[in-house]
């Protein structure tokens, strides 16, 4: 009983400050501060080994921990260190052995309250970050700082091998594999090696199973993968996300975007390795080709030089 009255005293505090955008109230102005950067996107702490950025001190000083390898919070059940103490509490219910949350609509449950919640917006399609140069809403503030680097362009991850630029950290990692060689993801059914999961997925998907889970809800076309039920679905809706920096051209796939830009860059990626510049616009297995970049646009026409083809 002592506990429920010490509770309910938290419903009678008075919370003055209101956040305009969502409706949440708050006690003090400086947890109604740190509330607004959710919907702003502001992230005023940068990472100084890798130029992470992010909203709160504390999370940056978590984040540190990741390139020193300071583990400082360990579990008196396995010895097992972690870097934050959030993530030490999620790992101690393994040995508890429980995920106390569930949702009552499928049933799943979940370790710890803020994933639960976050889950649940799915069935109530509560979406609280909106876009301030779009509109668009999303579910986590994960999605939407995604999201925002459409707009910006922004690429502030670098591979130190090659000098190529990535809008996520992630992308960077899976990247850095193409030089290394290295391939984590193994197929159990051929043993084939991926570098990425979501490789080792498709092909899964692809040759063995056949699964295509993913269904156009406007045309009934399935996919193997979300990303690409994604990016088919900007054929029904004439989103085009990704916009040249250069001449605002826009794009509904950020890889026709990076072809397109080619335009600017004057970059010769693609080289014949069969037929002299001469040859190659005489020659009928190029002609595919030549039909299908004028078919593009009128007004690109294609160049040969040292056996290297682009847009001009």
């Amino acid at each position: 009983k002592s506990q429920i009255s010490r509770h309910q005293k938290i419903h009678k505090v008075e919370k003055p400050y209101l956040c305009p955008v969502c409706g949440k109230r708050f006690i003090n102005k400086s947890a109604f501060s740190r509330h607004k950067i959710i919907h702003t996107g502001e992230k005023p702490y940068a990472c100084p080994e890798c130029g992470k950025t992010f909203n709160r001190s504390s999370n940056l000083t978590t984040h540190r921990r990741i390139h020193s390898g300071e583990k400082p919070y360990e579990c008196s059940e396995c010895g097992k260190t972690f870097i934050s103490n959030s993530h030490l509490f999620t790992h101690q219910r393994v040995h508890r052995g429980g995920k106390p949350c569930q949702c009552r609509v499928g049933g799943k449950r979940f370790n710890d309250k803020p994933t639960f919640c976050r889950h649940q917006r799915i069935h109530t399609d509560e979406k609280p970050y909106p876009c301030l140069v779009c509109g668009k809403r999303f579910i986590n503030r994960s999605a939407f700082s995604r999201h925002k680097i459409i707009h910006t362009g922004e690429k502030p991850y670098k591979c130190s091998e090659c000098g190529k630029a990535f809008n996520r950290t992630s992308n960077l990692i899976t990247h850095q594999r193409v030089h290394t060689g290295e391939k984590p993801s193994q197929c159990a059914e051929c043993g084939k090696r991926f570098s990425r999961n979501t490789s080792l997925l498709y092909h899964q998907r692809r040759i063995h199973t056949g699964d295509k889970p993913y269904e156009c809800l406007e045309c009934g076309k399935r996919f193997s993968l979300s990303g690409n039920l994604i990016n088919h679905q900007r054929i029904h809706t004439g989103e085009k996300p990704y916009e040249c920096r250069v001449c605002g051209k826009t794009f509904n796939q950020s890889s026709n975007l990076a072809t397109h830009q080619r335009i600017h860059t004057w970059e010769k990626p693609y080289e014949c390795p069969e037929y002299s510049p001469l040859e190659f616009f005489f020659h009928q297995t190029h002609r595919p080709f030549l039909e299908k970049v004028i078919s593009f646009s009128p007004r690109i026409i294609v160049h040969c030089w040292d056996n290297k083809f682009f847009p001009g």
